[in-house]
């Protein structure tokens, strides 16, 4: 368990286990149905939900529609201004990797455990993050060669700069473009693991000084942390917010430059 002896281990709450209990697998590989997949599969039934309650298209549309389109609207916008009118096709795309994140960011934050079930915020493990980070940099790749061939290679020689420097830069604007799902996944990944870690270590010193022996401790330990966590957990539900905001509008400047060769 995370509670031995007094001491809870804040990195219990990212362990993947499978759920019933049973691991089954077959030819020696691991089939199980995991925390981690249930939480993913929640983050895409409420996503589902939400368009579905907001697709209603009413002449008078309710607050749910609004809140739908108003999503909706947000990704288009930003896929206007920084990609401009071709971007129009990636909209649904970007608009899925956004609500996912946040739907993945948000979950991961319910109360639940109140309730005995154990929250899992699937964005704090890298292999989610790498897994959209690379579904997005194929998108840039595919549509990059598709749309320009060897010409998308310019991308990596800044305008107007020629001869020796063309082929120092080259090398350097090329590893610089290599490392964009590298930091794409890392971005997200340490950002929500940090958010919980220190959530969970702030928990411990509310659990810890309540259950002290020593009259002092409350007050001094117990008081402040409780305090400072619900601090840090109205900062960390803005993190989730903005962390998938980063990762669309990145996405979108990445696009850009395959689209429009920038």
């Amino acid at each position: 368990m995370a509670e031995q002896s007094g001491k809870i281990d804040p990195m219990h709450q990212f362990l993947v286990e499978p759920i019933f209990g049973r691991d089954w697998a077959i030819a020696g590989e691991s089939i199980a149905f995991t925390n981690s997949a249930m939480w993913m599969g929640a983050a895409l039934l409420v996503l589902w939900a939400f368009m579905l309650g907001g697709m209603k298209r009413e002449l008078v549309p309710g607050r749910w529609q609004v809140a739908v389109e108003g999503f909706t609207g947000f990704i288009t916008s930003m896929m206007d201004q920084n990609v401009g009118p071709a971007g129009r096709k990636y909209v649904p795309y970007v608009f899925s990797l956004f609500m996912f994140i946040l739907a993945a960011n948000l979950l991961g934050m319910l109360p639940v455990a109140l309730i005995g079930v154990y929250p899992f915020t699937v964005t704090s493990h890298l292999t989610i993050t790498g897994v959209l980070a690379i579904l997005s940099f194929s998108m840039v790749l595919v549509i990059g060669f598709a749309k320009h061939g060897f010409h998308f290679f310019s991308l990596f020689v800044p305008h107007g700069v020629k001869g020796v420097m063309a082929v120092v830069l080259f090398p350097i604007e090329l590893i610089s473009f290599l490392m964009r799902p590298f930091s794409l996944a890392l971005r997200l990944f340490v950002a929500m693991t940090a958010g919980h870690i220190l959530m969970k270590v702030l928990a411990g010193f509310v659990i810890n000084g309540i259950n002290a022996e020593a009259l002092w401790v409350a007050p001094v330990v117990a008081i402040p942390s409780f305090i400072l966590m619900i601090g840090i957990t109205v900062l960390e539900l803005l993190v989730c917010a903005i962390q998938a905001y980063v990762f669309a509008l990145l996405t979108s400047l990445y696009l850009n430059d395959a689209i429009n060769l920038h």
